[in-house]
């Protein structure tokens, strides 16, 4: 219950937020670089709220492994499922649907993490899986958050 209302009052924010830069896109503030980390971390924030909502326990976020060979944007069980979740946020269609970012190389490189990261658990799970979470902001509604279960395989 709580989840939701906080995913809801987000969702709020952000069509607020846009409505008062008078933009469909992120205002221009800063860098390039500063407005695209800011649009990645709401992404990431939406969709933590979105997950728990949808009965995901997070049990990690932004989780980098000792070899530094990537980055686990989000780690949470989905039931008996250890579910390894990558991030993608775009704020317009123009270069494709966020899920599309996510190439083979990137793709390696979370399954290496996921690997590392299950080596550590005292028992491997009986089941885990990569899912996306294509984050994108449509004017009329705001960021709207879609779940990809079982986007790739190892």
């Amino acid at each position: 219950m709580i989840a939701r209302l906080v995913y809801r009052a987000l969702i709020w924010s952000e069509r607020r937020r846009a409505r008062a830069a008078g933009l469909g896109r992120e205002a221009a503030e800063g860098s390039d670089d500063a407005r695209h980390l800011k649009v990645g971390a709401r992404g990431e924030t939406l969709t933590y709220w979105y997950l728990r909502r949808a009965g995901y326990t997070i049990v990690a976020r932004n989780r980098r492994p000792h070899s530094h060979s990537g980055e686990l944007d989000m780690i949470g069980w989905d039931g008996p499922v250890l579910a390894f979740i990558e991030v993608k946020t775009r704020t317009g269609i123009e270069a494709g649907p966020p899920e599309t970012a996510v190439g083979h190389e990137q793709k390696k490189r979370i399954v290496r993490s996921a690997q590392e990261y299950m080596r550590r658990l005292p028992r491997r799970p009986a089941a885990y899986r990569f899912d996306i979470a294509s984050v994108l902001w449509d004017p009329a509604m705001g960021y709207q958050v879609r779940l990809i279960k079982d986007a790739f395989k190892e």
